[in-house]
């Protein structure tokens, strides 16, 4: 599903209406979520909003490359301000104002030049949202914000929430939305909403193209992942005529890996489990083996892709990673024949692409255990999608229209009916039928053989 210009043009004057713009991404926070976050942050701020960019979680190390990267926060200041208000009177100014606070409480002095000040004129209320606006970026639904979520429920529910995403499971939540599932990353949807505006099409500058393919080389892969398209590639292309520093993104993303990741790695890859009945292979990283390792979670995201290239034929990929906040979260990839969304939805809540998505699980007394469960019906449910011939959105059958019969012409009367046309392959003999045509004489279509009619 593409944009539609109704979308486009809302989207926008949501940003040029309002100056307070709050943007958030999801837990676990990936690259191409940090980069397209990081995107609107450049280019709001370039439009001249007050912007704040928020992430539930510290952000992987591997990215700070990334323009903008210190300006994340990690935590959300909702506060509002408190106003009190005084009416003064008519005549009456204001000589001196100042306060105290003593035994929790703040004493506020307004001294007037003359007249008087009477507890009637005082009024109490709150000031206004600190936000007028929140960007949602690469989220498929609100909760996996996490603890941002969590602990601000009300202020989603307050002030106009402005969903971007590429996730075919998106809840579509929020007052706007641009959601492109055709997309093969957020960043390419940015990209498309930003070049669809004039001026902010003049706003481009390297370090926002480079935002914008770090999140686009990084969701598909290196454009080695089925979710490329033709139109990846051309928008890849147009951000490397735009200034995007592609050597400076491979370098950070492929070629620097510190030695934890690089230890974790190893512990995973050497733990690749393999059902060749069913087509399935995984790997899973516990809290123990990260601690061993002194490594992170966040350094497991790259396993999978190496877990794919070891172990090509299998119809599904998956990595568990024991998270440090509790629970377990697992990547979940598939070829064509499997539809890694519906059993990520179907069998633990989870979603994404048809052919990539995550799910969690929550956290287990015994980890391995829950692992090999958790196999077994994903097992199970590619066995019913191959039973059910369940298609990938997109690609069901189209109906096809019943073929009604023909009806033939009913001939009137004193006319002859007309001929039917020969079958190819019927047996006349064709010599026959040229030394007839040689006599001058001539075959009716629907003469049998044998049969013939003299010429008038």
């Amino acid at each position: 599903m593409s944009l539609s210009p109704q979308e486009l043009s809302a989207a926008t004057r949501a940003i040029q209406d309002n100056q307070r713009i709050l943007i958030v991404c999801h837990a676990n926070v990936d690259p191409d979520a940090l980069s397209g976050a990081l995107s609107c942050f450049q280019l709001f701020r370039a439009l001249g909003k007050d912007v704040t960019v928020v992430c539930p979680d510290s952000p992987p190390e591997s990215l700070r490359f990334l323009p903008g990267f210190e300006r994340v926060e990690e935590q959300l200041i909702e506060s509002q301000n408190f106003v009190i208000t005084v009416n003064l009177e008519e005549g009456v100014e204001v000589d001196k104002l100042r306060y105290t606070v003593e035994d929790h409480r703040v004493n506020i002095i307004v001294v007037p030049k003359n007249g008087r000040i009477r507890p009637q004129q005082i009024a109490l209320g709150e000031g206004e949202q600190r936000y007028d606006l929140i960007v949602v970026v690469d989220t498929a639904d609100l909760p996996l914000l996490g603890s941002l979520y969590v602990h601000h429920v009300d202020l989603f529910s307050e002030i106009p929430v402005l969903n971007v995403d590429h996730h075919i499971s998106n809840t579509r939540y929020g007052q706007l939305q641009l959601i492109d599932t055709t997309s093969a990353s957020v960043t390419e949807v940015l990209y498309h909403w930003f070049l669809h505006v004039p001026e902010w099409r003049e706003k481009m500058t390297p370090d926002l193209a480079t935002l914008l393919l770090t999140g686009l080389i990084t969701d598909t892969r290196s454009f080695q992942n089925p979710n490329t398209t033709p139109r990846s590639l051309e928008v890849a292309a147009e951000l490397l005529d735009l200034g995007a520093r592609q050597q400076e993104i491979i370098q950070n993303i492929y070629k620097t890996k510190p030695l934890t990741t690089l230890k974790i790695w190893g512990r995973a890859l050497n733990r690749i489990q393999v059902d060749d009945a069913a087509k399935i292979a995984w790997s899973a990283v516990s809290l123990a083996d990260l601690t061993e390792m002194g490594a992170h979670s966040k350094e497991v995201s790259g396993i999978l892709d190496e877990l794919i290239s070891t172990i090509p034929d299998a119809d599904a990929h998956v990595i568990f990673v024991e998270m440090e906040e509790g629970g377990i979260k697992a990547s979940l990839r598939s070829s064509p024949a499997i539809d890694a969304n519906q059993l990520a939805a179907k069998l633990f809540k989870g979603g994404g692409h048809p052919r990539a998505a995550g799910f969690r699980l929550p956290s287990p007394s015994n980890f391995q255990l829950a692992v090999l469960e958790a196999v077994q019906k994903i097992r199970e449910g590619m066995v019913r999608q191959r039973e059910e011939g369940e298609r990938l959105p997109g690609q069901e059958r189209k109906a096809v229209p019943p073929v009604l019969p023909v009806q033939k012409p009913v001939p009137s009367p004193g006319k002859a009916a007309p001929a039917e046309p020969r079958k190819s392959g019927s047996s006349l003999d064709i010599v026959e039928e040229l030394s007839h045509r040689k006599g001058g004489k001539k075959r009716t279509g629907s003469a049998s053989k044998g049969e013939e009619s003299n010429a008038s």
